[in-house]
């Protein structure tokens, strides 16, 4: 079965190697990236028909125009991956109000606009997979993250009630949760702030690991990519799927330490409900 697809952030990194899977699948692709050029050689010796497009996320025209391009030239879309998204590093304090705004705005608001561009157009067809690029830092707090934790958190909670209601009408919502891959993503495509000495233990320590880890993450995104496909050709695909053994621990350990404090606090939760009549 060959299906269409709709890349978000094709240009490298993991959205680079995610196109790259789909065309040596041999299905459709839309790609599309700010700058197109930096999609040159993509469909290179690769089965798939490949069109690409230049796409801003947060241009509510442009998404819907991105969707728009992708029905005119294969007929439907069956696949949209909202990749799109960076991330930087530095403290709640100084981390401007410019910067927030605009790392919450690609990683959260470009995710929504996408989404709901095509949803009509999924709706209609009472078929199709969304497939939301989040992050381990969507599940916890990232240390000194706190502008793409706070959208990614956003994405974890829209995607899933967008799950919710998508089911009624035949529509799949996946979330992605990557940890560490040897992608761009801790290299030039983040700018990294060790800031104050007050904070040094927390910030200044996450830009110092982020530095030295870049090139050494366990993450392969060849091999990530091929998690993609395989949840979307899936008959029961996950709402969440993290990616990476680091992915994995880090999610463990964080989901049983909020077990542990809820039962802590379990009393103190439950007294404030109305005394039993």
């Amino acid at each position: 079965m060959t299906r269409t697809w709709l890349v978000t952030g094709s240009s490298r990194g993991f959205g680079r190697a995610l196109c790259e899977a789909i065309l040596d699948a041999g299905d459709n692709l839309l790609a599309t990236a700010r700058d197109p050029d930096q999609l040159a050689g993509l469909g290179q010796g690769r089965p798939g028909n490949l069109i690409t497009a230049r796409l801003d996320v947060t241009a509510e025209a442009k998404t819907a125009a991105a969707v728009a391009t992708g029905i005119a030239a294969f007929g439907q879309i069956d696949v949209l991956v909202n990749n799109a998204g960076y991330g930087d590093v530095g403290s709640v304090e100084d981390t401007s109000i410019e910067s927030f705004r605009a790392q919450i705005d690609t990683n959260l608001f470009g995710t929504i606009l996408m989404t709901k561009a095509v949803i009509p157009h999924m709706r209609a067809r009472r078929s199709g997979h969304i497939i939301q690029f989040s992050s381990v830092g969507g599940r916890l707090g990232a240390p000194g993250r706190a502008a793409y934790s706070a959208a990614k958190w956003g994405v974890e909670g829209f995607s899933e009630v967008l799950a919710q209601e998508m089911k009624l009408v035949g529509v799949r919502v996946t979330i992605v949760e990557p940890g560490g891959f040897r992608t761009d993503f801790a290299g030039s495509s983040t700018r990294l702030d060790t800031g104050r000495a007050e904070y040094d233990a927390v910030v200044g320590n996450a830009a110092r690991m982020q530095a030295a880890y870049h090139g050494k993450q366990p993450g392969d995104p060849r091999r990530g990519a091929q998690a993609i496909l395989a949840v979307v050709a899936a008959d029961a695909p996950p709402v969440r799927l993290p990616l990476g053994s680091d992915a994995l621990a880090a999610i463990e350990r964080s989901d049983r330490a909020r077990l542990d404090e809820l039962e802590r606090w379990r009393p103190l939760s439950a007294s404030t409900d109305f005394p039993p009549e």
